[in-house]
């Protein structure tokens, strides 16, 4: 179950994090709001899956998580490069994820 939590804080991240490009400077209240529910989501799933999961690795796969997911949105959504190094880097990135989850560290 700590996993499973800890995947969906991950994917929560992106949420915040996709969120911030919209808040206008904290302006815009709907992407402000979004932005504080997918935070605090965000937070309070890494920290029920720390409690199982050892700290170093948690963070580890819940930022992976946040940072290849806002990645991929980037190139998907606002025409960020999507080019072959930063493709593969990504991948390399996922793999490292997996990685942690296989080994159990």
């Amino acid at each position: 179950m700590a996993w499973i939590a800890l995947i969906i804080g991950g994917l929560c991240e992106i949420g915040f994090t996709t969120s911030l490009r919209f808040v206008d400077g904290f302006r815009n209240l709907p992407w402000v709001l979004a932005f504080l529910v997918a935070v605090t989501l965000s937070m309070g799933l890494l920290e029920y899956a720390g409690r199982s999961i050892p700290l170093g690795t948690a963070y580890a796969v819940w930022a992976g998580i946040g940072a290849a997911g806002t990645a991929i949105v980037g190139i998907m959504l606002f025409g960020e490069s999507a080019s072959l190094p930063r493709l593969l880097l990504l991948i390399g990135l996922i793999g490292c994820i997996i990685g942690l989850k296989l080994i159990k560290a």
